[in-house]
C-alpha cells in the first residue's frame, strides 16, 4: 500500500457556502452546565471522603485524589487510559492494592455522585444552541477533560439537560490518554469519530485548556466568554456567547473552519495520537470481531493492525533515518500492500500486533521529538512525492495514520450494526 497524501476533497456549495457537515467539540464545565469549580471540586472531595469514612482519614483521600488527577493531567502515554493513570497513583498514596475500593467507589457514583447536581446550574443558552445545531445536521461531541469517570460524565451531561446519547462522543477517563492541556488529546477526540474530513470548531470557556491546545493542533476555536464577539482578543480568535456563535454559524462559510495540521506540534500530536485512538477504539473486542472481514477483498481490523505496525518498524523507520545520512537524500517507498499475503496477517493475533505497534509508535515519537527545530525543514527527495522536506514528509506519516483510522472506524461501525 502507497503513502496516503490526503487529498483536496471537493463539497457540494450552496451560492458560497459549503455543505460538508460541521464538527463542534463541546466544552462541558461552563460551556454546557454552569459549575463554580471552587465550589464543586470541594464538594466532590468531601462527599467521596464521606462514603470512604471511617476506613481512611478524609485528608488521605483528598492527597490520593488529588495526586492521582496530577499524575493524569501530565501522562503523555499512548498506551495507557488515564483510569489506569490514576489507579497507579490514588491507591499507593492510600496504601491500598490497587481495585480495593472498587466496589464503594461505583457505588458512590451511583449513589452519591447525583446529590451534587444542586452545586451546579443549567446554561439557559446550551439547550437552545445544540437542539438548533441537531436541526444544522451538526456531529456534536462533548470534548470535557477526560479526568472523571463515564458514570460522573454522564451524570452532569443530564444535569446540564441533555441525555448522553444526544452526543456522538463523550471523552472519560476510561477511554482516553491525554488531558486537555495536550493538543493529542483534540487529535484523540477526532480519531475517535473517524478523522472525517470537512470543518470543525472547538467550543469552550477555558483559555489554557480549551482554546490553545486545539489551535495548537490546528483546529478554529470560538472562546465562549458570555460577552459581545465585536471584541475579539487576539489569543482567543472568535469569542462570545452561545447565541454569538449560532449567529456567527448560521452567515458563515464553514470552509473558514476546516483544521490545518501542518506545524510541527500538530504532526506530533497527530503522531502521538494514533495508538491512543486504536487502542481505545479496540477494547473490548471478541477475538472475532478481530478477525472479521467486510468483504473477501478488504482487510479485517487485525490486517489492518498488522500493516501499520510493520510499517512503522521497517519502513518508516528506516525512512526517517535517511534524514540523517546526507544532504537531500532520497526516501524509498517500498510497496507493502503484498504483506498481508505474503506474512500471513490473517492469522496473527490483532492485540499483539497492537501493543508492537504501540512499542513501534514510542520509537518513532522519539526519532521525530529529537530532531532539532531546523531539522523539520531538511530537504529530501521522496520515491512518490519529489521533493519534500522533513515536516512535510513527517506529514505524510501522519495522514497515513488518519487513512488507516478513517478504515479501522468504518470497519468496527459495520460490525456494531451486525
Amino acid at each position: 500500500m502507497r503513502a496516503f497524501r490526503a487529498p483536496k476533497k471537493k463539497s457540494l456549495k450552496r451560492g458560497k457556502f459549503h455543505l460538508m457537515t460541521l464538527t463542534l467539540l463541546l466544552d462541558l464545565d461552563d460551556t454546557l452546565l454552569g459549575t463554580n469549580q471552587d465550589v464543586f471540586i470541594p464538594a466532590y472531595f468531601q462527599a467521596l471522603s464521606a462514603r470512604l469514612a471511617p476506613t481512611l482519614a478524609p485528608a488521605l483521600v483528598a492527597r490520593a485524589l488529588l495526586a492521582g488527577t496530577s499524575a493524569m493531567n501530565g501522562s503523555e502515554n499512548h498506551s495507557r487510559p488515564l483510569s489506569e493513570v490514576f489507579d497507579d497513583v490514588f491507591y499507593p498514596t492510600l496504601g491500598l492494592q490497587k481495585g480495593n475500593l472498587d466496589s464503594a467507589i461505583e457505588k458512590f457514583y451511583d449513589e452519591t455522585f447525583p446529590t451534587l447536581e444542586p452545586v451546579t446550574q443549567k446554561k439557559p443558552d446550551a439547550k437552545p444552541f445544540v437542539e438548533w445545531a441537531k436541526t444544522q445536521g451538526f456531529r456534536l461531541v462533548v470534548a470535557t477533560d477526560p479526568l472523571l469517570p463515564r458514570k460522573a460524565t454522564y451524570h452532569r451531561i443530564r444535569w446540564a439537560g441533555f441525555d448522553p446519547a444526544e452526543f456522538e462522543l463523550i471523552s472519560s477517563f476510561e477511554d482516553f490518554h491525554f488531558s486537555k492541556s495536550f493538543p493529542a488529546y483534540y487529535a484523540e477526540v477526532l480519531g475517535r469519530i473517524g478523522w472525517q474530513e470537512g470543518p470543525v470548531l472547538m467550543v469552550g470557556n477555558d483559555l489554557q485548556r480549551d482554546i490553545l491546545p486545539a489551535k495548537r493542533l490546528g483546529l478554529q476555536t470560538f472562546f465562549l466568554d458570555g460577552e459581545s464577539a465585536s471584541n475579539p482578543g487576539p489569543e482567543a480568535g472568535l469569542r462570545g456567547s452561545l447565541p454569538d456563535l449560532r449567529r456567527y454559524l448560521e452567515s458563515a462559510d464553514h470552509s473558514v473552519l476546516n483544521p490545518n495540521f501542518t506545524s510541527k506540534e500538530s504532526i506530533l500530536a497527530i503522531h502521538a495520537s494514533t495508538p491512543a485512538v486504536l487502542n481505545g477504539l479496540t477494547r473490548g473486542l471478541s477475538p472475532e470481531q478481530w478477525t472479521r472481514k467486510p468483504s473477501p477483498a478488504e482487510w479485517n481490523l487485525t490486517e489492518l493492525i498488522c500493516h501499520l505496525r510493520d510499517t512503522e518498524r521497517e519502513i518508516h523507520h528506516m525512512q526517517l533515518k535517511l534524514f540523517d545520512a546526507g544532504s537531500e537524500p532520497f526516501i524509498p517507498r517500498p510497496d507493502t500492500g503484498v504483506w498481508a499475503s505474503q506474512r500471513d496477517y490473517l492469522h496473527e493475533d490483532g492485540a499483539s500486533a497492537l501493543r508492537e505497534f504501540n512499542e513501534a509508535r514510542q520509537d518513532t515519537l522519539e526519532m521525530l521529538k529529537n530532531m532539532p527545530g531546523a531539522g523539520w525543514e531538511r530537504r529530501a527527495r521522496h520515491a512518490i512525492f519529489g521533493p519534500t522536506n522533513y515536516r512535510e514528509f513527517a506529514g505524510f506519516m501522519a495522514d497515513h495514520d488518519r487513512m488507516h483510522i478513517q478504515q479501522a472506524w468504518k470497519l468496527l461501525k459495520n460490525i456494531s450494526r451486525e
